[in-house]
């Protein structure tokens, strides 16, 4: 299991206002500040969030290996643990020749960056199986709640399933799908993503043509009381840790405001 990660975080987009939206973040309740690993041209943002904030933990959802080797995780564990000990969680994956090289990889970081303080984006049973085996938990994205108590059941107990829920604060059914189907243009395309959908029931038609189904199994969109409905129906289903990812609506800052843990 993850110490220090909590029941629910928020993700930020990298901006020059990161830290004092980071503290913001923090005074409203959540547990952890995400940051997507596309954002992650360096690793700085996440020593910025550290150096800005006092207790909440940071998460890179996810460093790609393929961008920033181990030496550079190494690095990055080593000073996090310096200026703000036990708040680094390093989120990976991303690695190019499969799951040999991302052993390989491990076996680099592992006596630098502890299995408990580490995560693997994982949707698949190898992946998940690898979390379970080399890693503190897994992150699942796109997921619905049913998929989620598999992911559960394969995880299995003591390590920490996370799922990143995008949401859309948006009670209009056009506008918030429409808003929805920006990422997913990109990301059904994604063989891991798109073997996911297959499995949470959905056919190749539904995929891609990117269907309403298909946005309300991946998505949470809606007023408040829905989206939190939806946040608690990941709960009961076996994630530990919820991340909330803003899209479209009222903005980033202000979604994650609406939806924070004090405010509910």
């Amino acid at each position: 299991m993850i110490d220090g990660l909590g029941r629910y975080g928020a993700a930020l987009t990298v901006t020059d206002d990161l830290e004092e939206h980071a503290r913001a973040v923090e005074r409203w309740g959540y547990s952890a500040i995400w940051v997507a690993g596309g954002q992650l041209a360096t690793l700085d943002p996440l020593l910025r969030i550290l150096r800005a904030t006092t207790r909440i933990a940071v998460v890179p959802g996810i460093i790609p290996l393929d961008v920033h080797g181990p030496n550079a995780i190494v690095e990055l564990y080593a000073e996090a643990e310096r200026i703000a000990p036990g708040r680094l969680v390093v989120g990976l994956g991303g690695q190019a020749g499969g799951i040999a090289a991302l052993n390989g990889a491990l076996d680099e970081l592992d006596a630098a960056v502890p299995r408990e303080r580490r995560l693997l984006a994982a949707l698949g049973p190898r992946k998940l199986d690898l979390a379970r085996e080399r890693f503190g938990g897994a992150v699942t994205l796109l997921v619905d709640p049913a998929y989620t108590g598999w992911a559960r059941e394969r995880l299995g107990d003591g390590r920490t399933l996370v799922v990143d829920q995008m949401v859309v604060l948006d009670e209009d059914p056009q506008s918030a799908r429409a808003a929805a189907r920006e990422p997913l243009g990109f990301l059904s395309q994604v063989p891991g993503y798109a073997a996911a959908f297959s499995r949470m029931g959905l056919s190749d038609t539904d995929i891609s043509e990117m269907s309403d189904g298909l946005v309300d199994a991946a998505f949470a969109w809606g007023g408040l009381d829905r989206v939190v409905s939806r946040l608690r129906e990941q709960e009961a289903a076996g994630a530990d840790h919820v991340v909330i990812g803003p899209l479209g609506g009222p903005g980033e800052l202000e979604t994650a405001e609406r939806l924070a843990p004090s405010r509910r």
